[in-house]
């Protein structure tokens, strides 16, 4: 899916990566300088550049190896509650959401700094536009593998339920948004 995450090599880089992930998704890729990076990880502004090469790779670090993790925990998730292809595993996609964001009030890391890097040449966007094709791409795969018809419109509009909910949960306050998307996704699947 995204491009490997590159090696930080040392406990340092790990740590740099470590500190700007969560600084990123907290507060926020444009409020968050290197040298708070540097400092929080207790390294120096040198190490971070040395590992990374700039603040714009290392957002793209933190988004790819988002998308690696949420990309593990979903495999696991459906190999372990919904193995076998059909509906189910479908909507199992949307269980996953839910475990995987309890507690994260920010919401999708993506959309997130779409919303500050959007329209620029930043290295980040070709991170999130992976990470939103893939999601796309996995919903058509799982609709077809069900034997549902038309599983490229099928799929993508359960891709769409899917997004909805992430902002409506989020930006929108709506606590039971999972839920409400996961219901419509069913009525999808079966219609």
């Amino acid at each position: 899916m995204c491009a490997t995450v590159r090696n930080p090599h040392t406990p340092a880089g790990a740590r740099i990566l470590d500190t700007a992930s969560a600084l990123f998704y907290e507060r926020g890729i444009r409020a968050v300088g290197v040298d708070l990076i540097a400092d929080e990880a207790g390294t120096t502004k040198k190490t971070l550049y040395d590992r990374f090469g700039s603040k714009d790779e290392l957002v793209a670090a933190y988004l790819a190896r988002r998308a690696e993790r949420w990309i593990a925990f979903l495999t696991d998730y459906l190999a372990e509650h919904a193995p076998e292809p059909g509906p189910q595993r479908v909507l199992a996609v949307m269980d996953a959401l839910k475990e995987r964001m309890s507690g994260q009030d920010r919401g999708c890391a993506f959309v997130n700094a779409f919303a500050e890097l959007g329209g620029t040449d930043h290295p980040g966007n070709a991170v999130i536009r992976e990470d939103k094709h893939y999601m796309r791409s996995l919903f058509i795969r799982l609709v077809g593998e069900a034997g549902i018809p038309d599983p490229a419109a099928v799929g993508a509009h359960a891709h769409l339920l899917y997004e909805g909910a992430i902002v409506a949960r989020t930006a929108g306050g709506l606590e039971g948004a999972y839920d409400e998307a996961r219901a419509a996704m069913a009525r999808l699947l079966a219609a």
